[in-house]
């Protein structure tokens, strides 16, 4: 029996369409993962700071920094997106991976500044009892402390974050949901098209969550060896 016709369902998927047009659709996995890759990076490197500006003992950093979480907290990806592509007048990709910077990394820093409260004191009282500084204690004995509890509420992110990169489409950003509509348009059924891009999404989401928890119970057998 042929596969195709055995899951073709006239008037709503078409599956010799779905087969056909997925390795179209496929092309434009790679730029979701790199804008995936990127904006993760640099959302938790500026979350960080944002977190750390927060939680200064001066009031102008603070205040900046509260604004910022939410500001961003509370505004609409696409919002962002428009207003960097249309607004900042600025290329495509550099507008997606600026908006996909900013506003997870509002998220981030409140999921690392709770992550430090998790931190036990008597590591905070150690590291000065060892004489060290501000900066080396929060690199190498709190953070990285402050990573592992925080990792579920990062894979989470990652999650949302690949699931965003669609947005990119609404500003030309030739990523895996552009190609998608682009197909869709071209032969007249979004529903099959959609339906399928929705299987993608969901079997790489399936695969980001399996990286994150090998991860995880990575670092949790590091702790109590």
């Amino acid at each position: 029996m042929n596969w195709e016709h055995f899951f073709n369902i006239p008037g709503f998927f078409d599956a010799p369409l779905a087969w056909q047009s997925l390795p179209t659709i496929l092309s434009g996995l790679p730029l979701s993962i790199i804008l995936l890759a990127i904006c993760f990076v640099t959302s938790n490197v500026v979350g960080i700071l944002i977190m750390l500006m927060r939680i200064s003992k001066y009031r102008f950093l603070s205040g900046i920094a509260r604004f910022y979480i939410s500001f961003f907290r509370g505004v609409p990806m696409l919002v962002v997106l428009f207003l960097t592509y249309f607004g900042l007048n600025m290329a495509a990709l550099p507008a997606a991976i600026l908006s996909f910077t900013v506003v997870p990394s509002a998220f981030l820093a409140e999921y690392y500044r709770s992550a430090l409260k998790g931190v036990s004191q008597t590591q905070y009282d150690s590291a000065k009892a060892l004489g060290m500084s501000y900066r080396i204690m929060m690199t190498y004995i709190i953070l990285p402390q402050a990573f592992r509890i925080v990792l579920p509420s990062l894979g989470n992110v990652l999650l949302d974050m690949f699931k965003s990169t669609s947005l990119a489409a609404m500003i030309t950003v030739s990523e895996m949901f552009m190609k998608a509509k682009v197909v869709a348009g071209v032969n007249q059924d979004y529903m099959t098209i959609y339906i399928e891009i929705a299987i993608i999404y969901w079997i790489v989401c399936c695969v980001l969550s399996w990286g994150e928890q090998r991860v995880e119970n990575h670092l949790q057998l590091y702790v109590n060896e």
